[in-house]
């Protein structure tokens, strides 16, 4: 796939074989809790900026997920354009921030997911789908009947609509959301996102109350369940011994975590000075150490070297 070639706008704006119930979505959008309400079939852009049709920036055979859902051939990872944050340090800003990717019809989608599969992917790996849900359903249910049969990943930010999450169970497999912030201050501050933390907890409920616990095949792939990433922030280590807090106190003591180590200062981090540095080694330390003081019993880390732009795919 050309992942920075735009596709033509055709006369009809209408995507694909959609319904009607996905054309009525999108005249007064309400897919993520901004709930903007803007006439998407109209050209107006909300937050996200999302347009009609879904934009895809990039497919491919992802090594750099966790363990169990990179395996040894790797995530098929679709990577969509535009997101309903705006996190001031994130790695994928070329397509998040800036919508590069090419717009695709229904079943385009399909057709990717299934060429997938064919290239050996472990699983479909949704990465920021939010804006475009309503597409998802169909694709993935005419994937389905299809041939497709490898698990299908929900890769988010957890700033999901209770609504949208629902239109997805049965068709979702594993929810890999992160939580990324506890406290409203650096959640508005860093990206624009009021009320995340108590938005974000009851969307990863609902996730749990799908998938359950996450669960695995003989070799150790991902097969089930509900998997969260935590990214420590310079200076936010206690905040995300806080958030592991919450996970105990709310979810099954056997819930998967990823604490993640990666940061990097890019895009507008340089405008924070106090996030504007990599992690160091005892924040990072410091948390993992609180993990195991909660009891909680499973999850994946990262070692310090894994804070690099070179990890970032190539959008």
């Amino acid at each position: 796939m050309n992942s920075r070639t735009e596709h033509e706008k055709g006369r009809n704006n209408s995507p694909g074989v959609a319904g009607e119930g996905f054309l009525a979505t999108l005249t007064s959008c309400r897919l993520c809790p901004r709930a903007c309400g803007v006439n998407r079939l109209a050209g107006e852009k909300g937050f996200c900026r999302a347009g009609v049709r879904p934009r895809v920036a990039l497919a491919t055979l992802h090594h750099w997920e966790e363990p169990c859902l990179s395996g040894s051939r790797g995530s098929g990872a679709v990577f969509f354009s535009y997101c309903n944050l705006r996190c001031a340090f994130c790695q994928n800003y070329r397509i998040s921030w800036q919508g590069r990717g090419r717009e695709m019809e229904i079943e385009d989608l399909t057709a990717l997911f299934l060429d997938l599969q064919a290239q050996g992917a472990h699983n479909i790996n949704l990465v920021s789908a939010t804006p475009y849900t309503p597409l998802l359903v169909p694709a993935l249910r005419e994937a389905k009947k299809r041939g497709l049969k490898i698990p299908v990943v929900y890769n988010c930010n957890a700033y999901e609509s209770l609504e949208s999450l629902r239109s997805l169970a049965g068709l979702v497999d594993i929810y890999l959301p992160d939580l990324k912030y506890i406290d409203d201050g650096p959640a508005r501050r860093y990206s624009q996102a009021p009320n995340y933390f108590s938005v974000a907890t009851a969307a990863i409920l609902e996730m749990q109350r799908q998938v359950g616990i996450l669960t695995f095949d003989a070799a150790g792939l991902a097969r089930r369940g509900l998997l969260i990433r935590h990214l420590v922030l310079p200076g936010q280590a206690e905040a995300a011994c806080r958030v592991l807090e919450w996970v105990k106190a709310n979810l099954p003591r056997e819930t998967y975590l990823s604490i993640m180590a990666q940061y990097v200062p890019v895009w507008q981090a340089q405008r924070y000075p106090e996030i504007n540095r990599r992690l160091t080694a005892a924040e990072y330390e410091s948390v993992l150490e609180y993990f195991d003081a909660l009891g909680l019993e499973n999850g994946f880390c990262q070692e310090l070297d894994a804070a690099t732009t070179d990890y970032i795919p190539n959008f």
